[in-house]
């Protein structure tokens, strides 16, 4: 089993960064591929990025590739979500999420374990 716990996040002008943190807890999380998903409100949740267990592949959402950045620490057991320039229209609650699961890792069913969510807000 894998619990997650969401760090980061908070208000920002646009043009500027954030770090989010996610960190796992659980003797699976090392062999788990983990995922970010953002909802905006009144929206479906969606997919930003993910990464492998390994680390070794990174997948991204169009919308933020060039600006988003996912890595992950096996020996922290936490994964990181880099966001820069960002804009009004990344404005949404971030979601981690951890997969046993090889493929479909662009869909949030993959995934069986969810952070908290945390709240990303840029200002115009």
């Amino acid at each position: 089993q894998v619990q997650l716990v969401q760090s980061g996040g908070g208000l920002v002008q646009a043009g500027g960064s954030l770090r989010l943190s996610c960190a796992a807890s659980g003797v699976a999380f090392s062999l788990s591929n983990i995922g970010w998903f953002q909802q905006a409100p009144g929206k479906e949740r969606e997919f930003v990025a993910f990464i492998t267990w390994t680390g070794g592949r990174t997948t991204y959402a169009d919308s933020v590739k060039g600006r988003f950045t996912v890595s992950r620490d096996n020996a922290k057991n936490t994964v990181y979500l880099q966001m820069n320039s960002l804009k009004p229209e990344d404005t949404a609650v971030y979601y981690c999420a951890a997969s046993q699961l090889a493929y479909d890792l662009t869909y949030s069913s993959a995934y069986n374990y969810w952070g908290q969510g945390t709240q990303v807000t840029v200002s115009s």
